[in-house]
């Protein structure tokens, strides 16, 4: 789905469009040969258009792979410039998450410990069970 800008959808945006603005110049012009100060008659929806399709070699593409990334293995070999870069912007989303929004977080975040938690008592049920039923049996899980 093409974001119009009509809605607000902060979960799957990586960039500002008024914050952002001088990547988003500078990857038109890369990509498309356009600057967009010399634009005067394109349209809203041509603009939305070709925004939605910038790819990651512009610098608007370089700083939404960096702000989206969530594996951790790739982020371990990142320098002080990328990490600043996503440090900055999981800080920009949080300032401006709503109190539902962080309601939500937070329940989201109790209901990942809960069943972790629940996993480990479980676990330590079933080590306990196999203990008692190889003790009965005397089965020790290898076929002769």
């Amino acid at each position: 789905m093409i974001n119009d800008f009509k809605t607000t959808n902060k979960n799957n945006s990586y960039y500002d469009l008024y914050d952002d603005y001088e990547l988003i110049e500078s990857s038109f012009a890369q990509q498309y040969g356009i600057r967009l100060r010399n634009e005067e008659d394109m349209s809203w929806d041509e603009f939305v258009n070709l925004l939605s399709g910038i790819n990651g070699d512009t610098p608007l593409g370089a700083v939404v792979r960096i702000r989206s990334e969530k594996d951790p293995k790739v982020m371990k070999n990142w320098g002080p410039n990328e990490k600043k870069i996503h440090r900055d912007w999981q800080k920009k989303i949080a300032e401006n998450m709503t109190k539902e929004e962080f309601d939500n977080q937070m329940q989201m975040f109790s209901n990942m410990f809960r069943a972790i938690s629940m996993s480990q008592k479980i676990n330590k049920k079933e080590i306990k069970n196999y203990g008692r039923a190889k003790r009965r049996t005397g089965f020790n899980g290898f076929s002769p």
